[in-house]
């Protein structure tokens, strides 16, 4: 009984990560569709997708460290219902700059329900398997790039695209409700206060955690947010496959996940190191292979697969590192693949209009993944399978 309870609540905690998801990532396939309408120009429109990640990285440690101390359960279904109230306001808004206000209001609460939602995942299943309630958690973002965007893209063209904020909404309302129900307080009594928060922030393994956490994500980003130049302009693909292959890579990354969690469990340095290494090493490869379309696609897989597996690990040495008040650390940690994801955009488009071609990127990537991984190194020889208070009030 109380494994199936488990089940349902990581399930639960996991679709309303995926409607998180969705709203951040369905409105970029919906731009064009707004900027008619609003009669905006789309390069005006992508303010949301910017506004949003800049809110999410900046401000959600702020959110966390301020709502530290509520009831965590409570806490899910304050932080899902603003996030509800945010689209709801993006869906009725009749001027740009409110819609701007809405995506910011839901982007507040993004890390903070994030890094909530992790630590009230690994309390229903106990320290033994963090990292695998980390992953199931953490699944709901994988599916969201493969079945959300897509749906609220296609909801969007064809009902309009206040459709899609309304029908990410009303997943929210529903999701809202199932927390209430299905996700059980914890069974711990004890508590972490701000300055706890804040203490375990400071430390040298967690510092260690978010620097590998931004070169990780840095080492992914500079090559793929140019996958589609890479893959059109190197691989020969037509821009109608773009599509297939960026789903390939969100299967991809939806089962590296899960793998990624068993392995934090089962080797939690470790684990990260040979994940790291692997990065690097796909990388190599898929830049000697780029010019085979059918290679070009098997490694697009691949390295969704070992891209997205390092998620649960790093956010499992997040855990560890901040034993006894990891929520603030873990939302850090959330905003740190924010700005990592945000710097290798911005670093690979540097290099792309300083003349730079597409393998440069892509090397780029391999030099971040193995600093990375050098960076692994400058950890303390501590416990980081170290006692995590993950309780909830």
């Amino acid at each position: 009984m109380r494994s199936q309870r488990s089940g349902w609540a990581l399930v639960t905690l996991m679709a309303c990560v995926f409607a998180v998801g969705s709203a951040e990532y369905a409105v970029i396939g919906v731009l064009p569709d707004i900027a008619a309408d609003l009669q905006v120009s789309v390069g005006t429109t992508g303010l949301l997708v910017t506004g949003y990640a800049l809110t999410v990285a900046l401000a959600g440690p702020v959110v966390t460290a301020a709502t530290t101390r509520l009831p965590r359960k409570a806490l899910l279904i304050g932080l899902i219902a603003v996030f509800t109230a945010g689209n709801v306001l993006a869906a009725v808004a009749g001027a740009f700059g409110l819609v701007m206000i809405a995506r910011v209001l839901a982007a507040l609460v993004h890390s903070t329900f994030f890094a909530v939602g992790l630590v009230q995942a690994v309390s229903v299943v106990g320290e033994e398997r963090r990292g695998w309630a980390i992953a199931v958690v953490s699944a709901g973002l994988n599916l969201a790039t493969v079945l959300g965007a897509p749906l609220g893209t296609f909801i969007g063209h064809e009902l309009g695209w206040r459709t899609t904020f309304w029908a990410i909404a009303a997943l929210s309302l529903v999701a809202t409700v199932v927390v209430a129900v299905a996700v059980p307080p914890s069974r711990a009594t004890g508590t972490s206060s701000v300055r706890a928060e804040i203490r375990a922030l400071g430390s040298r393994e967690v510092l260690v955690v978010v620097v590998v956490t931004v070169l990780a994500q840095i080492a992914l980003f500079t090559p793929y947010t140019y996958i589609a130049t890479i893959l059109t302009g190197v691989s020969g693909f037509g821009a109608g496959a773009v599509a297939w292959l960026l789903m390939a890579f969100g299967v991809g990354g939806l089962l590296g996940n899960l793998v990624g969690g068993r392995l934090a469990d089962l080797r939690p340095w470790g684990s990260v190191r040979g994940l790291l290494a692997g990065m690097a090493v796909v990388l190599a490869v898929f830049g000697l292979v780029v010019r085979n379309p059918v290679a070009a696609a098997v490694g697009v897989f691949v390295l969704g697969a070992v891209s997205c597996a390092l998620i649960p690990a790093l956010q499992a040495r997040a855990f560890a590192a901040a034993a006894g008040a990891p929520t603030l650390t873990v939302a850090v940690n959330t905003s740190a693949f924010n700005l990592g994801n945000a710097g290798g955009a911005w670093i690979g488009g540097r290099a792309l209009d300083g003349g730079a071609g597409p393998h440069w990127l892509i090397g780029i990537g391999i030099l971040a993944a193995l600093a990375a991984l050098s960076a692994t190194g400058a950890r303390r020889n501590v416990d980081v399978k170290g006692k995590v208070d993950v309780s909830v009030r």
